[in-house]
């Protein structure tokens, strides 16, 4: 567990050993912390985490890390000039917890304790990153490694450079494995969180258009997610999607062993056979080529996962445990015990419908692997489907492939939002009755528009961006008893 002595000596080069205060982690939301973590007081778009710095304390915050001098209301150490190792110890012996750190930045700070914890910790970390999956094959790895080890994963989405700095100051001696999901936004970005998490195994999803409006091309895309794979070192591992070209052609760009798992025979490891049950999840066949000159060993498997797109999340799980000796049963126990924090939740309404909640974010590419799960199950299968945010330059086309796979599959379709009419228009044009879709502008009307129609044989899909709050939809709509 990090300690006052480990943050002032990141911060100041110097350790006092009469600061022997523990830290149980760090918040930058005073309404969530909880006793003996460090407050990291940040200017928000709305807020400014300076003003809650009392609530923090109040909450059992040991200590808070500042830019504004609050030694008017607070206690306060000043470590905005250089200290010399008497002065340093001066001043900690004058003040009592809980008090303030004032630095030039509290956020370049944060980064700063976080790089030298995790410099002091001898555990191995596991960076995932790609357009879509992170955060489920984050979950399933986690679950596969805490077969062995005792492992930590980033909480939420805490992908970027605010949040992974936060999981790592998470992180304590005991732990052993360490699985964080990393965000990109601009080129560097990764970089800089690899420089801050130094992982030893490199994991690609897929490159696609998801934050395209901010990142760019999917070349650009790319571009920016390889600088995981390029930050590994030689000992240690890029595992890569055989089956996206542009992941594929990473293996040329990292100095780390490469593994490729995808749905093609041949490479590291692959699955066919790949079968939907429905809510009860999916069944494949796993093949693992251990040794080029020998038979791939085959498993048969049936895991608690939804949809067949969920077999990429089992192999990049599956991959995870093979390169860091896990045995199969070990992978397969984890396999099957992941369905806990999957994103796409199955939920009942009063007049007995289902709906498929999947309402966390949405891509064209996820969009698509979520309808072809509605195909899968039995039923009158409608699909709710709301704006697809910051596509750029793939706005139009990714909303059109969308509408184009809804008309193969969907008995109906409801659209909210005004890019979800590209959705509408191009599942009409491709052979969708006019009178099974329906153009809405806001949730209010989506809700009262399903609560007349809704029947008992129906499946419903409801997906679309976290800013379109799809997910008051089915809290509108869950039956409770």
């Amino acid at each position: 567990m990090i300690s006052l002595a480990d943050v002032l000596e990141s911060l100041t080069g110097i350790r006092p050993q009469q600061a022997t205060g523990k830290i149980t982690g760090a918040e930058i939301d005073s309404r969530q912390v909880t006793p003996g973590m460090l407050f990291v007081a940040l200017p928000g778009e709305h807020h400014d985490g300076h003003d809650f710095v009392s609530e923090a304390f109040s909450a059992g915050a040991r200590y808070a890390l500042v830019k504004r001098d609050m030694s008017n209301q607070l206690a306060c150490m000043d470590l905005r000039s250089k200290l010399q190792p008497e002065a340093l110890h001066d001043r900690l012996a004058r003040l009592n917890e809980p008090f303030c750190i004032v630095v030039d930045d509290a956020l370049i700070a944060l980064q700063q304790i976080a790089q030298f914890w995790r410099g002091k910790l001898n555990l191995k970390v596991i960076g995932i990153t790609g357009s879509v999956g992170k955060s489920t094959t984050k979950e399933v790895a986690a679950e596969v490694l805490s077969q062995r080890y005792k492992t930590l994963k980033n909480k939420g989405n805490l992908n970027n450079e605010i949040g992974l700095p936060l999981s790592i100051l998470n992180m304590t001696e005991q732990h052993e494995r360490a699985v964080l999901e990393m965000g990109f936004y601009v080129p560097g970005e990764i970089e800089f969180l690899c420089r801050l998490a130094r992982p030893q195994v490199g994991v690609l999803t897929l490159i696609g258009t998801v934050h395209a409006s901010r990142a760019g091309s999917q070349e650009e895309i790319a571009r920016g997610k390889s600088e995981l794979v390029k930050s590994l070192p030689e000992d240690g591992y890029a595992i890569l999607n055989y089956d996206d070209l542009l992941v594929r052609k990473m293996a040329d760009q990292t100095r780390a062993r490469v593994f490729f798992y995808g749905l093609n025979q041949g490479v590291d490891l692959w699955a066919d056979n790949v079968e939907s049950v429905g809510l009860e999840g999916i069944r494949f066949d796993l093949h693992y080529q251990r040794e080029k000159n020998r038979p791939a060993e085959v498993l048969h498997i049936r895991v608690p996962m939804i949809g067949r797109h969920s077999v990429q999340t089992a192999l990049r799980a599956a991959a995870i445990g093979l390169v860091d000796g896990l045995t199969w049963q070990e992978i397969v126990n984890g396999l099957r015990s992941s369905s806990n924090e999957l994103r796409l939740i199955p939920v009942w309404t009063k007049s007995g419908a289902l709906i498929l909640d999947d309402t966390y974010n949405a891509s064209p590419e996820s969009m698509l692997a979520a309808l072809n799960l509605l195909n899968d199950l039995p039923g009158y299968k409608v699909a709710v489907l709301g704006d697809m945010l910051e596509l750029g330059q793939y706005e139009r086309r990714g909303h059109e492939m969308v509408g184009i796979r809804a008309a193969e599959i969907v008995d109906e379709l409801v659209t909210l939002g005004e890019r979800s009419k590209i959705i509408a228009d191009a599942a009409h044009e491709a052979g969708l009755a006019a009178e099974k879709i329906t153009r809405l502008d806001d949730v209010e009307q989506v809700i009262r528009y399903l609560q007349t129609n809704l029947k008992a044989e129906d499946v419903i899909l409801v997906k679309g961006s976290n800013l379109m709050r799809m997910d008051r939809i089915v809290s509108a709509l869950e039956y409770s008893e």
